[in-house]
């Protein structure tokens, strides 16, 4: 059975606290500076933006390619690893078993979740996709909708052109580390607060 709908409106004084907490926080003393080619995650904005990914991204699990996609959008905020959304027509939705949890990103909106399963196997909550946009920042996050992310920890690979991607540390994150990234990435015990 679904979750309950998520009232925005309701919410939108939390939001709002929840993005201001995000003003002056402390960076880490140990930021690593991109060499040409690399990528700060502290370079990324926070609110996040939407970027178009200029490389073929693809998906595996239980000996079966879940996604392929040259039209993938990327979510890049700071500290974190860039989390990658692919459209439902790249995704092998047929794999996809609706799961009742939801969350709420305070600045993204709200996230309803998939099991993924092929065969005997099954990966519960692995899967997301941006279910109500929040809007009024003109972030463009509507544009993910209709599109899905997949946590790479529980994915057998992940891949971003040549690169086979690494999870972001930590069980709460969906992001995907790639060579050309510098940190420190978000996700160790401590870090929750960048």
């Amino acid at each position: 059975m679904p979750s309950p709908p998520i009232d925005l409106d309701r919410l939108m004084p939390e939001i709002q606290t929840a993005r201001l907490a995000w003003r002056d926080r402390p960076r880490p003393h140990d930021i690593v500076t991109p060499t040409p080619g690399q990528r700060s995650v502290w370079d990324f904005p926070r609110p996040p933006r939407v970027e178009a990914v200029d490389a073929r991204c693809t998906v595996d699990f239980g000996g079966r390619r879940i996604a392929d996609s040259s039209a993938v959008l990327a979510v890049c905020e700071t500290a974190s690893a860039p989390v990658y959304y692919f459209p439902a027509a790249d995704v092998a939705t047929d794999c996809l078993v609706a799961n009742p949890h939801r969350t709420l990103c305070e600045w993204k909106g709200i996230a309803a979740y998939d099991d993924l399963v092929v065969g005997t196997r099954r990966a519960q909550r692995a899967v997301f996709c941006l279910e109500t946009p929040l809007t009024d920042l003109g972030m463009g996050y509507e544009r993910l909708l209709d599109h899905y992310a997949f946590y790479p920890a529980a994915m057998d690979r992940c891949c971003v052109g040549a690169h086979v991607a690494t999870p972001q540390p930590g069980q709460f994150y969906a992001g995907w580390v790639t060579p050309d990234l510098t940190g420190p990435i978000k996700g160790p015990p401590g870090t929750g607060g960048w």
